[in-house]
C-alpha cells in the first residue's frame, strides 16, 4: 500500500525542483547584468565618450569582456574607473 520511499523520492524531487527554479531565476539576472556591463561599454566606446576626460578609448580585449560579462555594470564601471586611472587593461 504506502511505501515510505515512495514519499522520500517526491521530497527529494520537489527539493530538485525548487533548486532549478532558483537557479533559473538568478541565471535570468545574471544574464541581464552582463549584458547590460557590455552594453555599456561598448556604448562608452561607440560615443567615444572617455575623450571627454582627456583618455582614448577603451581597448577590448579578453580581460576587459570578460570582467564586465562576469561583474555585469559594476564590473563595467570598475572597467572604466581602472581606465581612467591608468590602470586598464
Amino acid at each position: 500500500m504506502f511505501n515510505p520511499e515512495y514519499l522520500i523520492l517526491i521530497v527529494v524531487l520537489l527539493i530538485l525542483a525548487a533548486i532549478v527554479y532558483f537557479l533559473l531565476r538568478n541565471i535570468t539576472k545574471i544574464i541581464i547584468n552582463s549584458v547590460i556591463g557590455l552594453l555599456i561599454l561598448m556604448v562608452v566606446n561607440y560615443f567615444h565618450l572617455m575623450q571627454y576626460l582627456g583618455k582614448t578609448d577603451i581597448i577590448v580585449n579578453w580581460a576587459s569582456v570578460l570582467l564586465c560579462a562576469i561583474g555585469g555594470l559594476p564590473g563595467a564601471i570598475l572597467v572604466i574607473l581602472l581606465h581612467i586611472a591608468g590602470l586598464g587593461f
